[in-house]
């Protein structure tokens, strides 16, 4: 195990959320005021796996800028580690989604393995957290620290975000192999309320749902020129004439969209074209093959693209999977007939510059007509949030999180049954051809994001459930 990365967190400003929020701006404010005071010389720990490429790097981009803005000292680190610890995580995350994943045990050797890998992470860390502090432990990759860093005199808070509404064999024996790390922990937090576990105490558990940052370089305003811009010099589209396209970066300041991604087409995208589109990590969970299999077999026509689109496969450290279901989703690209194959874009985006990466999700999301998340499992689903805040029709499948963001028939689709093929291609052909239906759609899913899954609406919450961690009792 290698020492834990420590990211740097620049302060956002509060008062840029004014705004949008209104009068309830206050409740803001009030909470900042609140933290002020009540974690002077303490500081706040968010300990994750990875710095990028997944929903809780998302969530923590989205939240802990303006945390820190609050005046918390807010602090983060990212776990490293070698490939069979996340093979074993990825085990214990597919599991808690209800999924068998590889198959894998979850015995002896591998509980042995965990332990091992998050002692070794400890001995770096738990030095330099203080007694008073409150650490943020973020799903299973990190559970098993909570016995170390309870022994500096913290409280511990492990944050789950994953999880299934019916619990089965896989989800129970992944119970199985935390509860003994979790259970140490002072309070827990779940994404919805049906994931919370039903041996943990009631009474210190919390249902917080994950946010998005609006002003980030994945949500900010784009003009329709600098989208086509950046969707062509990614390789999607036709290549911007110089200069290139540019962008602000979370710091504020300006850059250019200078990196190409690696792009399975026959032919580049066509501006006037419409498009359907996925944007999620190279995950089977969130199924790419079915997207594909649907728009093959039930998206009729020759004018609507698809492109599915992910994070370049090996930035992600603690996912182990994303490769071969790249691979996998590229052979299948490659067997379909020509006529379809052409309308097919298959997008593997950089990682090495972190908002260039988000500026190019961003310029996606704006160019689809259409935004899918056809997931089989999913605990929270930012991407659904992201799209929503940019007023785009969302289908998703009835799954975790998605069903909690989405009203159906209001803010966006959703298909029952995630395997139906056929309802998810009458979905989009029905949005594709009622594009004032589409319009509408879109307009009320960006009112429904600005009202519910935006960070300063979480913020108030945040404050609150650290303010119940009394170092000198519990929650």
């Amino acid at each position: 195990m290698a020492r834990p990365e420590f990211v740097q967190i620049a302060p956002h400003r509060l008062d840029r959320f004014k705004p949008l929020l209104g009068a309830e701006y206050s409740k803001i404010e009030e909470a900042a005021a609140h933290a002020r005071g009540a974690f002077e010389g303490r500081a706040i720990w968010h300990v994750s796996s990875t710095l990028q490429g997944g929903g809780v790097a998302e969530l923590l981009r989205a939240l802990l800028p303006y945390a820190r803005g609050a005046g918390i000292d807010t602090r983060w680190a990212v776990l490293r580690a070698g490939g069979d610890f996340f093979e074993l995580t990825k085990r214990l995350h597919n599991n808690l989604h209800g999924d068998r994943g590889d198959g894998g045990p979850l015995g002896h050797a591998q509980r042995d393995l965990y332990e091992r890998t998050l002692a070794s992470s400890a001995r770096h860390l738990c030095p330099l957290i203080q007694e008073r502090d409150i650490v943020f432990l973020h799903d299973p990759q990190t559970a098993g620290l909570a016995p170390a860093v309870r022994a500096t005199g913290a409280r511990v808070v492990w944050r789950c975000h994953v999880g299934t509404d019916l619990p089965d064999e896989c989800a129970r024996r992944a119970w199985e192999f935390l509860v003994p790390y979790v259970t140490i922990a002072d309070a827990y937090i779940f994404s919805r309320s049906a994931y919370r576990w039903e041996m943990l105490d009631a009474e210190r558990t919390w249902v917080i749902p994950p946010c998005i940052d609006p002003f980030s370089p994945k949500n900010e305003e784009l003009d329709q020129g600098t989208v086509e811009g950046i969707v062509g010099a990614i390789g999607l589209g036709n290549a911007p004439s110089p200069p290139l396209p540019t962008f602000t970066r979370s710091d504020g300041s300006p850059a250019r969209v200078e990196r190409q991604a690696t792009v399975l087409q026959e032919e580049r995208l066509p501006e006037p074209a419409p498009v359907v589109a996925q944007i999620s990590r190279w995950d089977r969970l969130k199924d790419p093959r079915g997207v594909l299999a649907c728009f093959h077999r039930h998206v009729p026509g020759e004018r609507l693209h698809l492109v599915l689109a992910g994070p370049e496969s090996t930035s992600i450290t603690d996912d182990p999977e994303g490769a071969a279901v790249w691979r996998d989703v590229g052979r299948a690209w490659g067997d379909l007939p020509e006529e379809v194959r052409r309308r097919v874009h298959l997008v593997s985006l950089p990682m090495e510059e972190v908002d260039e990466n988000a500026a190019m999700v961003n310029a996606l999301q704006r160019r689809a007509d259409i935004v899918v998340q056809k997931s089989l499992a999913e605990g929270f689903g930012l991407t659904v949030a992201e799209a929503m805040w940019k007023s785009r029709p969302v289908i998703g499948t009835r799954i975790g999180g998605i069903q909690d963001q989405i009203v159906d028939g209001v803010s966006g689709l959703l298909i029952d049954d995630p395997h139906d093929l056929e309802s998810l291609g009458r979905a989009i052909v029905t949005l594709a051809e009622d594009r004032a239906r589409a319009a509408e759609i879109g307009e009320q899913a960006h009112r429904r994001a600005r009202e519910r899954f935006l960070a300063a609406n979480r913020l108030a919450e945040y404050v609150d459930l650290l303010a119940r961690l009394d170092p000198a009792g519990g929650v």
